[in-house]
């Protein structure tokens, strides 16, 4: 197989942008309603891709596509090409004025409560006119955002070590616990049984993050299976707001509820379950000078809050 000429001008942006729709929606009519064209317009745009580089990229079936090795090879590159554009041009406005800017950064339960929030303010007050989106999702979702540029950074729950084009950085450790509301008829008791627990609903990690998997084996540790009456979510809003307002048993970061008088922790270890929390990065982007100073910033309140705890 020879080669695919890439750069003789059959190759377009828009290619790139399909590859990446259709890896991400799974179907050709998903990928065609979020680009705003039409199913054969689509369907066109990957035909030609194909025809370009020889090789088929994804296969039809009953319930839409799914890639191919040659489909999942160069969805990643294109992610990475799209990524570099999006950060050249931001960059460029950024040496434009120095003052202003964008950075997106994404984020899960675990530091998005104390950590984000304080850095943000810290980083408003040093340059106002920043902009800052904050992006919530699963860690899966938001390392498939990394990889295509549509964020700079993560904020969360580091679960594996730096690899696969992804550096991560450890900001600090931090341990998890039970909770429940201040008013619950457990709070204030020194001593509870899980076995008590068993009776109440609960919430819990998304089945999808890694810490509901160490959830489940905390559970069959101790010879119970998960709670029937369950609600899963990583909504730090949701999880809160159950938690003020009903006898939901929670299992959350410490730091999300240190400072909540009006949440408090049961007595029951949870251990060895805890995480670090910390960053992960695009190891083949450089970061725009926004996003290095929001880093510098979440970096100096991590140390902070470490010093505290």
């Amino acid at each position: 197989m020879e080669i695919p000429r890439l750069l003789d001008g059959r190759l377009k942006f828009r290619h790139l942008i399909l590859v990446d729709a259709l890896s991400r929606q799974g179907s050709v009519v998903g990928a065609a309603a979020e680009l705003h064209v039409t199913q054969p317009a689509a369907t066109r745009s990957l035909h030609e891709l194909e025809d370009i580089l020889g090789v088929t990229l994804f296969e039809r079936g009953p319930r839409g596509i799914a890639a191919t090795v040659f489909g999942e090879a160069f969805t990643q590159h294109a992610r990475a090409v799209l990524a570099q554009l999006t950060q050249a041009g931001r960059h460029v406005v950024e040496l434009a004025d120095a003052d202003r800017g964008t950075v997106i950064v994404g984020t899960h339960l675990a530091g998005s409560n104390v950590l984000l929030p304080r850095a943000i303010a810290r980083i408003k007050e040093r340059r106002p006119y920043l902009t800052v989106i904050v992006r919530e999702a699963s860690p899966e979702a938001l390392l498939l955002d990394l990889e295509a540029g549509r964020i700079d950074f993560i904020v969360g729950r580091l679960t594996v070590p730096s690899g696969e084009g992804m550096v991560r950085r450890k900001l600090y450790d931090e341990s998890v616990e039970l909770v429940v509301r201040a008013a619950h008829a457990l709070a204030g008791k020194a001593d509870v049984d899980l076995a008590e627990l068993m009776d109440y609903p609960w919430i819990l990690p998304g089945a999808e993050t890694a810490l509901r998997r160490e959830v489940e084996e905390f559970f069959t540790r101790h010879g119970f299976a998960l709670p029937m009456n369950r609600v899963e979510t990583t909504s730090f809003l949701t999880v809160r707001q159950l938690l003020l307002e009903t006898d939901v048993v929670a299992v959350l970061p410490s730091l999300i509820v240190r400072d909540d008088t009006r949440i408090v922790r049961l007595p029951v270890a949870l251990d060895p379950i805890g995480h670090s929390v910390g960053l992960t990065l695009s190891a083949a982007r450089t970061l725009s000078p926004s996003a290095e100073a929001l880093i510098r910033n979440l970096e100096e309140v991590a140390a902070g809050m470490t010093a505290t705890a």
